[in-house]
C-alpha cells in the first residue's frame, strides 16, 4: 500500500480522502492555500502545506508547487479528486515524470478521453453506442458542413472538442442557422479552452442523463458498478443524482455495462472512471468519459457497497481489482442532494460565516462535508459545501428519508439551496422518476 499521499485538492472530497487514507494505514498531506488553512481535512491531516494564495491558479492549479509539497513532505502519491488538475494530462504526466504515483489514469489515457473527438472515436471502436455525428472535426467547408447536418437531421448541436461544463456548445435548428453557429463555437471554443476545434451531434430534444461507474485496474481487469441518474440539472450542473437510474432494467444495466468495461480494457484504462450517456427512447449515446472519481460516487457506493476511493489507491499501489464483476449486486436505492452556499432563488454564491450547523442523521442517511459552526465559506471557490445521500430499500424510502434528513439540517449564518433541493424532492414528476435534462430549468422558469 502507499506510504504517504498528498491530497490536491480542498472542501468535501479532500475529507473523504483522507478518511480513506487513515482506514488503509496511509499518512496524509493536506496542501492548501492561505483561504483554505482551517478546512476540516487540514487540521486532520499528519502535514500540511500552504501552496500559495487563495486565487485557485495560484494554488490548486498550480503544479510545480503541488509536486514541491509531495518532494518536501516524502510523499510517494498525489491524488488529484474532482475539478482542479483532476483530468489535467500535462498534471498527470509531471507528477509520473517527478517520481510520484498519479492516484488517476495514465496521462494519454487523460489527454484522449478529454478531446470530445478522439474519446467518440475510441468508444465507436470498442463497441460503445454514439449519438449520431460529424465523426471527426469540421473544417471551413460549408457544402459539406451542410450534408452532414442533412445526414444527421435537424435539430444538431455544435460542440467544442476540449470543453464541458455546458459551455462551447449550440444548438441549430434550421440550415440557415448553421456556418453562423460553427463560426460562434469555435470562437468560443478558442477563448475558453486554447481549441477551436468543434464537432456536430444530432441533438436529442428530451434526453435523461444517465452514467455508469467503471473501476479497472490497469492490469486487464474491469467492472462496472451500475448506474446512476444525473437528470436534475441547472445550465448543465447536476443538482440530484440517484442510483439505480429509474426505468433501467437489469437487463439493459448489463448491456451497456459490458461496452462501458470492454472499452476500458481497450483503452488501458487505470483507476476509477464514469462513461456519461444521453438516453432516449430505450437508447444510450455516449457523450464523454469522466477520468476522475465523481462528485455523485456515494449514491453508487451506497447501492453496491464498494468504497470508491479506497479502490482508486489500491489500484494506484499496483493491486489488482478486490472484485469481480460477479461480485456487484445493486441493492436499495440512494439519492443525493448537493449543498451549496447559494441564494436558493436568484442562485449567486453566498460566502460567509456558518453560525450554527447540524448535521442530519438517522437510518440511511450519509452527511459529505468539510463544515462546521464558526467555519467561513470563502468566496473564492465553487459554492458546493456538502452533498446529502439518502439511502433505502426502494427508492420511495430513500426520497422520504432524504426529505426528513433536508428538514433536519440547519446551516445558519449563509443562504443555501436547501428549499430548492425541498422543492424538489416535494416534485410529483420528480417522485415519478424517469424526468428528462430540461425539466428542473423549465420548473424553475429558465427556459
Amino acid at each position: 500500500m502507499l506510504d504517504k499521499l498528498v491530497i490536491a485538492n480542498r472542501g468535501e472530497i479532500a475529507l473523504r480522502i483522507l478518511r480513506a487514507c487513515k482506514e488503509l494505514g496511509i499518512k496524509t498531506v493536506a496542501v492548501h492555500s492561505t483561504a483554505d488553512r482551517d478546512l476540516k481535512h487540514v487540521l486532520l491531516a499528519d502535514e500540511s502545506v500552504c501552496i500559495g494564495p487563495a486565487r485557485g491558479t495560484d494554488s490548486y492549479l498550480n503544479i510545480p508547487r503541488i509536486i514541491s509539497a509531495a518532494e518536501i513532505t516524502g510523499a510517494v502519491a498525489i491524488h488529484p479528486g474532482y475539478g482542479f488538475l483532476s483530468e489535467n494530462a500535462d498534471f498527470a504526466e509531471q507528477v509520473e515524470r517527478s517520481g510520484f504515483i498519479f492516484v488517476g489514469p495514465k496521462a494519454e489515457t487523460i489527454r484522449m478521453m478529454g478531446d470530445k473527438v478522439s474519446a467518440i472515436n475510441a468508444m465507436k471502436k470498442a463497441g460503445v453506442p454514439c449519438v449520431p455525428g460529424s465523426d471527426g472535426p469540421l473544417d471551413d467547408d460549408e457544402i459539406k458542413n451542410k450534408s452532414f447536418a442533412k445526414r444527421i437531421g435537424y435539430p444538431v448541436i455544435i460542440k467544442a472538442s476540449g470543453g464541458g461544463g455546458g459551455r462551447g456548445m449550440r444548438v441549430v435548428r434550421t440550415e440557415a442557422e448553421l456556418s453562423e453557429a460553427i463560426a460562434m463555437t469555435r470562437a468560443e471554443a478558442k477563448a475558453c479552452f486554447g481549441n477551436d476545434m468543434v464537432y456536430m451531434e444530432k441533438y436529442l430534444e428530451n434526453p435523461r442523463h444517465i452514467e455508469v461507474q467503471v473501476l479497472a485496474d490497469g492490469q486487464g481487469n474491469a467492472i462496472h458498478l451500475g448506474e446512476r441518474d444525473c437528470s436534475m440539472q441547472r445550465r448543465h450542473q447536476k443538482v440530484v443524482e440517484e442510483a439505480p437510474a429509474p426505468g433501467i432494467t437489469e437487463e439493459m444495466r448489463k448491456y451497456i455495462g459490458e461496452r462501458c468495461t470492454r472499452a476500458c480494457i481497450e483503452i488501458d484504462y487505470r483507476g476509477a472512471g464514469t462513461f456519461e450517456f444521453l438516453y432516449e427512447n430505450g437508447e444510450f449515446y455516449f457523450i464523454e468519459m469522466n477520468t476522475r472519481i465523481q462528485v455523485e460516487h456515494p449514491v453508487t457506493e451506497m447501492v453496491t457497497g464498494v468504497d470508491l476511493i479506497k479502490e482508486q489507491l489500491r489500484i494506484a499501489a499496483g493491486q489488482p481489482l478486490s472484485f469481480s464483476q460477479s461480485d456487484i449486486q445493486v441493492r436499495g436505492h440512494a439519492v443525493e442532494c448537493r449543498i451549496n452556499a447559494e441564494d436558493p432563488e436568484r442562485f449567486l454564491p453566498c460566502p460567509g460565516k456558518i453560525e450554527r450547523f447540524h448535521a442530519p442523521g438517522g437510518m440511511g442517511i450519509r452527511w459529505e462535508s468539510h463544515i462546521y459552526t464558526g467555519y467561513s465559506v470563502p468566496p473564492h471557490y465553487d459554492s458546493m459545501i456538502g452533498k446529502l445521500i439518502a439511502f433505502g430499500e426502494n427508492r420511495d424510502v430513500a426520497i422520504s428519508r432524504m426529505r426528513n434528513a433536508l428538514g433536519e439540517a440547519i446551516i445558519d449564518g449563509i443562504k443555501t439551496n436547501i428549499p430548492l433541493q425541498q422543492d424538489i424532492m416535494a416534485d410529483e414528476n420528480f417522485q415519478h422518476g424517469g424526468a428528462n435534462i430540461h425539466y428542473l430549468e423549465k420548473k424553475l422558469g429558465l427556459q
